[in-house]
């Protein structure tokens, strides 16, 4: 059983220093917890705690959705014990996704893609030596030799592929029943963004990509802490036939501007929206690649409208 400690911040000022910002105070503040370990053991005297069983975080059901319940201090039980005093259960991280809000789903990717790096970092890659992580748990030490390493995430570019009027979804496997998404992959060592862009369109379905343009980023923990670099595709109308990789993709398709509209405008929770009558779903509002999908839709809509 694990303990993530989100702690709050509080400012510190002092007569004769210039006021900083808000997020600069708190970026400071996050800085000393993690380089103090004086610091952060004071902290988390007053920490908020989110409670981990094997990776999978401890959630409240309530109202088709899930809550995070916090907690300041906790005694040595069992699984089934700490799941009956608190009224909850221990649910897989990708489960829950589709019913947390996003204040909840973001501490708790933080804390298990923390988590899980430690679990994998426990042996210095050189000296084959214990690694000893701080107080914080923002680095492990190899004492033998003094190597410190830090948490990293695994670039992946996630691209949305348009042809001016229709946009290219896909699925895995591996997704949920009925869900598709813009495509995605792992830059490979030595490639830049726009690199890695074309050649996952090149790799999954046989397009050449024409433009490009950035969107946004999101940190995803599935499978192993990723950096997600969102963007928009263009390619040529006239190539637009797919040849998809099947050693990659389950399938992929182009969608009309008003297929991927009306399922945006679908309600209820993702298993309410399974058990209908649709063709397809997309993916979570959490998700960085529906943010890709709204983004397109409303540029369509806006460059239909009349000048």
């Amino acid at each position: 059983m694990s303990l993530y400690c989100g702690i709050a911040y509080r400012r510190k000022i002092s007569q004769g220093y210039r006021l900083l910002s808000t997020y600069v105070t708190k970026a400071r503040y996050l800085f000393e917890l993690k380089e103090d370990d004086g610091a952060c053991k004071k902290a988390q005297q007053a920490g908020a705690f989110y409670l981990f069983h094997s990776l999978a975080p401890l959630l409240q059901t309530a109202e088709h959705r899930y809550l995070v319940p916090r907690f300041s201090l906790l005694a040595s039980l069992p699984k089934s014990e700490v799941e009956t005093e608190l009224q909850g259960s221990f649910i897989e991280l990708r489960k829950a996704i589709f019913q947390l809000n996003s204040m909840d789903s973001s501490l708790l990717f933080t804390a298990q893609a923390l988590l899980r790096w430690h679990d994998g970092h426990q042996f210095c890659s050189k000296s084959g030596q214990p690694t000893r992580k701080n107080i914080a748990g923002s680095k492990r030490v190899c004492p033998s030799n003094n190597i410190i390493y830090y948490p990293q995430m695994a670039p992946v570019v996630i691209t949305l592929v348009s042809d001016g009027t229709r946009c290219l979804l896909a699925r895995q496997s591996s997704f949920p029943k009925g869900m598709y998404s813009a495509l995605a992959g792992f830059c490979d060592i030595g490639e830049n963004m726009e690199e890695a862009v074309r050649r996952e369109v090149a790799e999954e379905v046989g397009l050449e990509v024409e433009n490009m343009q950035f969107s946004a980023s999101q940190h995803w923990p599935f499978p192993n802490s990723s950096l997600m670099i969102a963007c928009h595709a263009t390619v040529k109308p006239g190539q637009t036939e797919i040849q998809v990789n099947l050693r990659e993709l389950e399938a992929a398709a182009w969608f009309s501007y008003d297929e991927i509209a009306t399922a945006l405008r679908k309600k209820g929770t993702y298993i309410q929206q399974q058990n209908e009558a649709f063709p397809f779903l997309l993916p979570p509002k959490l998700a960085i690649a529906h943010q890709l999908i709204q983004e397109w839709v409303e540029k369509q809509t806006c460059a239909s409208l009349p000048a």
